[in-house]
């Protein structure tokens, strides 16, 4: 039997000890080997949760000898510096999107991922659910004609007013928080192609980063795509597909609980159809992707990490010239 891969985890952030760390603990081909916080008791306490060994300091964990690969929850502007560090010292890494906080930054870490020969891997979850692929498979096999338009969104309420993700220092906004998910979702489906065409940004009262957007994009022939998103807004997480004959919807899309029963609406005339599958964890799938990447030696889709960095760059500029703007 192979041993688990050692996993160093750098931050206590809410989605590491929520979400990841039970994914990490439950994954008989994971072991986590360490906890760090700039914060000693903090580290404490959830090294004690889960079972492993408390360590004061990012760097410190880096110096650690057992560890063959890092999961990176801090702020988004800290993504970079750690990935970076974490690479350097030879360890994978699993790293909380965006990758980083502009594409040349992104791209400066997948190849050196790629020259170390290292996995490095953006914690998009929902690409690893299985809905999402009957989905594919429905317009790949003409449920709703000819695709004419992709439309997504995803929305949530407001946090905090100390919340990290209204802080412009850490890379706060709803661009790169909430907007990634239907950015993702219409590159997941209409391929790399696309392109920016129009979008709009916006910030609410006593706000200093952006709080709501939305982008229309355009793909190869007739597809138009368009994304909404905030984190000032009544919740919503959702896609659809339109066609020439029907349409698709997806509710609760992407950050589904694992015994959520995950249902695909098919509408075609007057009819509706309910596509009920089976409940996916998809955080522990993400997870097991992320341990079989790492023995196999073989990233997964570097190249849709990358596209996704250059699309968000695009969506920026355009909102700030009011204009389209060239992606490459």
């Amino acid at each position: 039997m192979t041993d688990p891969v050692r996993v160093g985890v750098i931050g206590c952030a809410g989605i590491a000890v929520r979400r990841m760390l039970p994914a990490f603990a439950a994954c008989p081909d994971i072991e986590i080997a360490a906890v760090a916080s700039r914060d000693r008791a903090k580290a404490r306490q959830v090294a004690e949760r889960f079972g492993c060994r408390p360590v004061h300091g990012y760097g410190e964990l880096l110096e650690s000898d057992d560890i063959q690969a890092v999961y990176v929850p801090l702020p988004a502007a800290l993504h970079a510096e750690w990935t970076e560090a974490a690479l350097n010292t030879g360890r994978h890494v699993l790293a909380e999107k965006p990758l980083s906080t502009d594409r040349h930054s992104t791209g400066r870490l997948l190849e050196l991922a790629g020259d170390r020969g290292l996995v490095l891997m953006e914690n998009v979850m929902f690409v690893h659910h299985p809905r999402h692929r009957e989905v594919q498979r429905l317009v790949a096999d003409g449920a709703i004609g000819e695709p004419r338009a992709f439309h997504s969104a995803f929305a949530v309420p407001p946090f905090p007013d100390d919340d990290i993700r209204y802080d412009p220092a850490l890379g706060g906004g709803a661009l790169a928080d909430v907007g990634v998910y239907p950015l993702r979702a219409a590159l997941h489906f209409l391929g790399s192609e696309l392109d920016v065409i129009g979008a709009r940004l916006a910030r609410g009262a006593r706000r200093q980063v952006e709080t709501s957007g939305a982008a229309l994009l355009s793909a190869p022939g007739a597809v138009t795509a368009q994304i909404t998103f905030g984190m000032e807004h009544a919740y919503r997480s959702s896609y659809e597909w339109w066609g020439s004959e029907g349409s698709i919807t997806v509710d609760r899309a992407f950050t589904p609980p694992a015994d959520h029963v995950p249902v695909i609406g098919l509408h075609r005339g007057r009819k509706t159809e309910e596509i009920r599958l089976e409940p996916h964890d998809q955080v522990a799938a993400t997870v097991a992707a992320f341990a079989a990447a790492v023995r196999a030696g073989t990233p997964l889709n570097p190249g849709d990490t990358l596209r996704q960095a250059e699309l968000l760059d695009a969506i920026r500029r355009c909102a700030r010239y009011g204009k389209p703007v060239g992606t490459g």
